[in-house]
């Protein structure tokens, strides 16, 4: 039985994160790969609202907000109010300052193994697995998943319902 579309999604990430979390364990970093988005997004913006770690990051503001929020526990960021007192301002910390050069070591050998792997399916596919990620990203982004799925039960719909008149 060939797996759906997601289900071939989730197994891909779980075999990538789950080595990629290994890597952290055999450096002696006790480091969530989901962290690393936003790691990076405050080590070039030095402070940053949640909205603008979203942005910088490339992810959804709930995803930053849940990132920060386990971040914060474990001490790699701090939160403080804005200007405005509205606003909520996230800093590395002093630990999550500490932590950039083992985790620079990490990315290193991290995009490394990613740019062999996207060689490697170059040659098998004609196509970088990141420039196909790329453009599924960009087609959901014009045309989102849930408007296809809306789209294509209209039409199996139908097509059952022409079904059903042409029996009658």
């Amino acid at each position: 039985m060939k797996q759906g579309l997601g289900t071939q999604l989730r197994h891909l990430i779980d075999l990538l994160d789950g080595d990629v979390a290994q890597q952290y364990k055999d450096a002696g970093l006790a480091y969530r790969p989901r962290y690393t988005p936003v790691m990076r997004a405050l080590q070039a913006l030095e402070s940053a609202s949640i909205g603008d770690i979203a942005a910088a990051a490339g992810i959804t503001q709930p995803a930053a907000t849940q990132t920060v929020s386990l971040m914060k526990k474990e001490g790699l960021v701090t939160v403080e109010a804005g200007v405005d007192g509205r606003q909520r301002l996230v800093r590395l910390s002093a630990q999550g300052k500490d932590l950039l050069p083992a985790l620079e070591a990490c990315w290193a050998a991290t995009k490394a193994a990613a740019d062999e792997l996207d060689a490697e399916l170059a040659t098998r596919l004609a196509t970088p697995l990141s420039i196909c990620l790329a453009e599924a990203i960009s087609a959901l982004q014009a045309k989102p998943f849930g408007a296809r799925i809306r789209e294509a039960r209209a039409r199996l719909d139908s097509t059952s319902t022409q079904r059903q008149g042409k029996k009658r």
